[in-house]
Formats: C-alpha cells, structure tokens, sequence
C-alpha cells in the first residue's frame, strides 16, 4: 500500500492549543452519548504534517457492531463534491475544456430541453437551473443510461438567474462531461488520474468494490421514537458501488485533510505535483459574490467546488471566526471538511448520523469554532 503522503508532528509544536481540542473530545464524547449519533472521526493537519487524528465511538452498529477506528472509511456525501471537482481542475489546466464552456459543446445531448447554453461554471456553482433533477439508481452503474439520464434533465428556472443548491443533479453532469473528456469511467479516472498520484487512492474512494466493504461505516437517521435507525437507502450495495458523484463517496478523515493540504500547498502533495498555483487560485475564489443560495437561505460564496467563508454574517460549516478565507465542503447532516489558506490548517469531522436542522448547522459551528481557536 503506497505510505499515507503526510509526515506527522506534535499539535503543541505547530501551533496547535492542544486543550482547545481536549475540549472537543469532550463535546464529540458528549454527543455520542447523547445518542446524536454512533461514531465519529476528526483529523488535523497543518503545513504538510498530519497532527491529529482520533476516532470516537461505533462506526457500526446492530448484530455486527465495528468500531471506528484508523482504517474506517465514512460516507462523504456532499464532500464529495469536492473530490470530484479536484479532477474537473486537473481537466481543465490540461486543456481538455474551459469552464466557461458550454456543457453542451462537450456532450452534445445536453443541450435537449432548452439547456444549450448551460455553461459548466454554471453547473458547478448551483446556478444550472435544474436543482430537483432525479437520476434514477438504475442509471447510477450504466454509464449510457447515466448519460441519456443527465441530457433528458429539464429547467425549473432561467440558467444564472439564481443560486439554489443542486444536491446531486448538478454532480451527474459534471461526472458525465468527465467521461465525455477522458473517454473513461469518472470513478477510475479519480482513481488513477487523481487519488492514487498523490498517495490517496486508498483514504478517498467514489465507486467502493467488495474489498472495501470490511472497511465501511454504516449510515444512521433519527428515528421517531427519538434514537437511531440504519439509513437503509445509503447502506445498500447500489448505494455503495455507485460513487454517486455529488454524494456517494467514502473516505478517512486522514485522507480529507490531505486532499485539503495539496490545496493549500499550491497544487502538491507528498512530493507530487498534481494541480498548478494558478489553477488552484482560478478554482477556490468566491464567484456567487454575496448572492442568497435559495436553497440555503444565504450566501454560499461558492467556488468551483468548495465554497468560501467569506464576510457574511453566516456560514454553513465553517464557523462564525474562521478566516474569509477559509474554503470547504459539507456532508447532509453529517460532517464537513475545511481549509485555512491564512494558517496552514486543514481539519475534517465525520459522522455516521444524518442528522436535520437547526440542531446539524449549531453543532457544525461549534465544532469549528473549537478548531478554529486552537489556531495560534
């Protein structure tokens, strides 16, 4: 197994307040009591180096209970995203398109229903105008069923007129220009093209085979009597092989701060060049300004995958202190993972509860509150 590209080092001895996440411990170790969800994994990283990373509860439960540990891989959702994103970047600084394309230049059959001038920006940043356009999981694993799916998708709305989060509809597409690009499936060209480059093709995986299964923490949903259920729809061998490509991938916290740290490296990780300065700059800057995600209710200042913190009196994930600066991605009512480029910091939380709000977006600031100020 290639060796994991961060070195790793002391909190204390790069600049990291150590009782700030003592006092996170504390809060996860609450919660997990608390019954709000059964397990969970954190990592931290800063300039290169992995400084933290623990593991908390049960990553699954019922008649074979695992517990989370170093190995666990969680489900991503909408982090996701972000994965998928880094190989469009790498497409892109390659030559292979602009986004400023239009998608339909690429695959013809995009343009059906009045889609013609959707341009990939467009799509990447929520303003495609087909927000509740549904792939059915029969088309998930058949990539021409995949592909006629994505074209035969409709309007709900003028392309650009608004910001409204496209959970999943917007990533089919995009997934579908990649294989249009590369004349490959889009989960192996993350794999070899992307991941397995920079040491991460076994911490981040979108398309899980029977040998991963061992490894994988199973997702929980509230119940109406107040505890946990197993999320069926996400736990299922479909679910699982799929790599839905706007929320179907599986990683390590270890492996998210990583992806984060070539980032903030400037385009290399564990000696390995994989995206260039200027690509990274193009992608990870506010292009929504301060407009309202209607699906969100406020401004995303959305990049070309990640979103940025910005001014704003809110955020979702990233924390009231954290740095307008700061960039990232969450996962539905699970997790979320961020950078730092004004510290050097990356940091992951994941969990295996997908819990609603308001009660998800309080505990998401808090916890990166809590990192944010162990940041000297």
């Amino acid at each position: 197994m290639t060796a994991f590209p961060l070195s790793t080092g002391n909190p204390a001895d790069h600049g990291i307040r150590t009782e700030q996440l003592d006092l996170l411990h504390a809060l996860i170790e609450r919660q997990i009591a608390e019954g709000r969800y059964p397990g969970a994994t954190i990592a931290l990283a800063r300039h290169g180096r992995l400084l933290h990373e623990k593991h908390f509860g049960q990553a699954r439960t019922g008649a074979q209970p695992m517990a989370a540990g170093p190995g666990t891989l969680w489900l991503l959702y909408s982090n996701t995203k972000v994965v998928l994103a880094t190989a469009l970047w790498k497409l892109a600084e390659q030559g292979a398109f602009r986004f400023t394309d239009r998608v339909s230049a690429h695959v013809p059959e995009f343009a059906r229903h009045g889609k013609r001038d959707i341009t990939v920006l467009q799509v990447i940043t929520h303003q495609g105008g087909f927000p509740n356009a549904v792939l059915p999981s029969a088309a998930w694993s058949d990539h021409a069923r995949m592909r006629e799916g994505v074209c035969d998708f409709t309007l709900e709305w003028t392309p650009g007129s608004k910001v409204a989060y496209h959970g999943l509809s917007a990533h089919w597409v995009l997934a579908t220009l990649i294989e249009a690009l590369t004349g490959r499936d889009f989960r192996e060209y993350l794999r070899e093209a992307i991941l397995a480059p920079i040491g991460l093709a076994g911490e981040i995986v979108v398309g899980l085979t029977p040998a991963d299964d061992a490894r994988v923490s199973d997702m929980h949903e509230p119940d109406p009597q107040g505890g946990m259920r197993a999320l069926a729809e996400n736990n299922t061998e479909t679910w699982r092989r799929a790599g839905v490509p706007g929320g179907g991938g599986y990683g390590t916290a270890r492996g998210m701060v990583a992806l984060y740290q070539m980032m903030l490296a400037g385009g290399t990780l564990g000696g390995v060049r994989l995206l260039s300065p200027r690509m990274l700059a193009y992608a990870i800057r506010n292009h929504t300004g301060d407009r309202v995600d209607e699906f969100m209710g406020m401004p995303m200042h959305r990049g070309l995958g990640p979103h940025l913190r910005g001014h704003t009196a809110t955020i979702r994930g990233l924390g009231a202190i954290a740095s307008p600066n700061a960039f990232g991605h969450g996962g539905v009512g699970t997790s979320y993972c961020w950078a730092d480029p004004d510290s050097g910091v990356s940091f992951a939380y994941l969990t295996n509860n997908r819990v609603p709000d308001p009660w998800h977006t309080e505990r998401l600031d808090t916890v990166a509150n809590l990192v944010n100020a162990a940041i000297v």
